[in-house]
C-alpha cells in the first residue's frame, strides 16, 4: 500500500511540471493577494490558504476518479460539455470584473451574519470560499489530467479496491499542487505589506482570469472567435496598463497594443494559433502546412471501426480526440505535424474518433479499448491485430512518439 501511495505521489509531482496545473496558479495567486489585503499575511497563513485549496482539490480528483473506476463514467470528461464550459468562463468574466472594481463578490449578508455569530466567522467564510474553488478548479481547469489517472482507474476498475484507488487519486493530487502549496508559502514570506501595490496586482490578476476564461472557452468557440477574444484581451491589457507612467510598464503596454492588434489582423485572415497570428498571411507557411499534413478518417462507432480495419492492407493507428482536450491539440500541432512522424505514419492507415460529444458510441469506443479519456492511440498491425504494447494514453512530443511506433513498425 504504501508502494503505492509513494508510487502515484511522484507521478503526482511530474505532472506538477506539466501545462494542468498552470491555469490553477492565478486563480490562487489571487486568493492569496485579496486575503493580504485585509491583514497581515504571514507564511503560515499563505501555507493554510494553499493547503486548504490543494485539498479540496484533490478531493475533486479523488471523488471523480473513483466514480470514473466503479461506474466507467468520467466525470470530468463529462463537466467539458459547452454549456457548463460557458458558464464557469462566465463566471470567471465575473471574477475578473469584480477584481477590477466594478463589484465585490460575497455570500448574502443573512449568511454572513449566521457565519460571522462565531469567533472565527470571517475565516471559516474565507475558508470555504477557497475550498470551493479549488474544488470546482480541479474539475474544469484540468481536463488534461484525464490520461494520467488512467492507471489508478484501472487498477480500480479491475480490482473493485475503491479505497486503495481513491487514495491514490488523493496523494497523487497532493503532489500535483506542491508548487501551489510553495507559492502560498512564499507569498506568505516574502509579500510586502498591504498598501495600494495590491490594488494593481489585484487588477493584474483579473486579466489574467479573462485569459483563463478564453482558454477555456477555445474548448467550444471556432478558432477565428477565439483569435478575437485573444485580440480584444491584448489591446484592452494595453489600453489599461497606459495609465501608469513607469517606464517598464509602458514598454509592455505597447507591446501588448501590437500583439493585440497583429492578433485582430491575423483573425481576419483566418488563423487559428494565438502564437503565430500571422500564420496565413505567408505563403511559404500555406505551402508548409499543406505538404505537413495527415489525412485521418473520422469513424463514428464500434461498427465503422472495425469496418474501416478489415478494409485496410497497411498497419492502422485510432486517435481519440476531443475538441476540449487540450493534450489533443498538443499532438495535431507538435507531433502529427513533425516531417519524421508524418513520413512514417504516411504507410499507416489512420483514423480519429471524436469523442466531443461524450455520447453512447463515444463512450463505448473508450470502454472498449480502456481509454479514461483523450489522448489515446491504438494501434493494428497489417493483418488488423491489436498491437496492445504500442497504445500510448496522453501527450508525446515527436521523439517519444516515434521510440515507440519504431519499437512496433520497421
Amino acid at each position: 500500500v504504501l508502494l503505492v501511495l509513494a508510487t502515484f505521489f511522484g507521478f503526482g509531482l511530474l505532472l506538477s511540471l506539466t501545462p494542468c496545473v498552470f491555469p490553477m496558479i492565478p486563480i490562487l495567486s489571487s486568493i492569496i493577494v485579496n486575503a493580504g489585503q485585509n491583514s497581515q499575511l504571514t507564511a503560515k497563513k499563505g501555507f493554510f490558504l494553499s493547503l486548504v485549496y490543494v485539498i479540496a482539490m484533490s478531493m475533486a480528483y479523488t471523488i471523480a476518479g473513483v466514480l470514473a473506476g466503479l461506474f466507467g463514467a468520467n466525470l470530468q470528461v463529462a463537466l467539458q460539455n459547452p454549456y457548463v464550459l460557458v458558464s464557469f468562463a462566465a463566471i470567471f468574466v465575473a471574477l475578473a470584473f469584480s477584481m477590477f472594481g466594478y463589484f465585490k463578490l460575497e455570500l448574502p449578508q443573512s449568511v454572513q451574519n449566521k457565519i460571522n455569530k462565531t469567533t472565527e466567522g470571517k475565516e471559516k467564510q474565507g475558508v470555504l470560499g477557497i475550498a470551493i474553488m479549488g474544488f470546482l478548479s480541479a474539475l474544469i481547469v484540468g481536463p488534461c489530467v484525464a490520461p494520467p489517472l488512467a492507471g489508478a482507474l484501472v487498477y480500480i476498475g479491475q480490482t473493485g479496491d475503491a479505497i486503495l484507488g481513491g487514495l491514490a487519486l488523493f496523494v497523487m493530487s497532493l503532489g500535483m499542487g506542491m508548487p501551489l502549496l510553495l507559492i502560498g508559502l512564499g507569498a506568505g514570506k516574502f509579500m510586502p505589506k498591504p498598501g495600494g501595490w495590491m490594488e494593481t496586482i489585484t487588477r493584474i490578476f483579473g486579466i489574467v482570469m479573462l485569459a483563463i476564461a478564453i482558454w477555456m472557452l477555445d474548448r467550444v468557440l471556432e478558432p477565428v472567435y477565439i483569435m478575437i477574444l485573444w485580440s480584444l484581451l491584448f489591446l484592452g491589457a494595453g489600453i489599461y496598463l497606459k495609465i501608469y507612467e513607469h517606464i517598464l510598464v509602458k514598454l509592455i503596454s505597447m507591446l501588448l497594443l501590437i500583439y493585440g492588434t497583429l492578433a485582430f489582423v491575423g483573425a481576419i485572415s483566418g488563423a487559428s494559433n494565438i502564437l503565430n497570428p500571422l500564420e496565413k498571411l505567408s505563403s511559404k507557411t500555406v505551402v508548409s502546412q499543406e505538404s505537413k499534413s495527415l489525412n485521418f478518417k473520422k469513424i463514428k462507432n464500434l461498427k465503422e471501426l472495425d469496418e474501416a480495419i478489415k478494409a485496410s492492407s497497411k498497419p492502422v493507428m485510432l486517435d481519440f480526440y476531443a475538441d476540449w482536450c487540450v493534450a489533443c491539440k498538443e499532438l495535431e500541432e507538435i507531433t502529427f505535424k513533425d516531417e519524421e512522424v508524418i513520413a512514417k505514419l504516411k504507410n499507416f492507415t489512420l483514423l480519429k474518433a471524436d469523442v466531443t460529444a461524450n455520447n453512447q458510441d463515444d463512450k463505448d469506443l473508450q470502454k472498449k479499448f480502456g481509454i479514461v479519456g483523450p489522448p489515446g492511440l491504438i494501434f493494428w498491425d497489417e493483418n488488423n491485430s491489436e498491437i496492445n504494447g504500442a497504445k500510448i494514453v496522453g501527450y508525446k512530443n515527436p521523439k517519444e512518439f516515434l521510440e515507440i511506433v519504431n519499437k512496433y513498425f520497421k
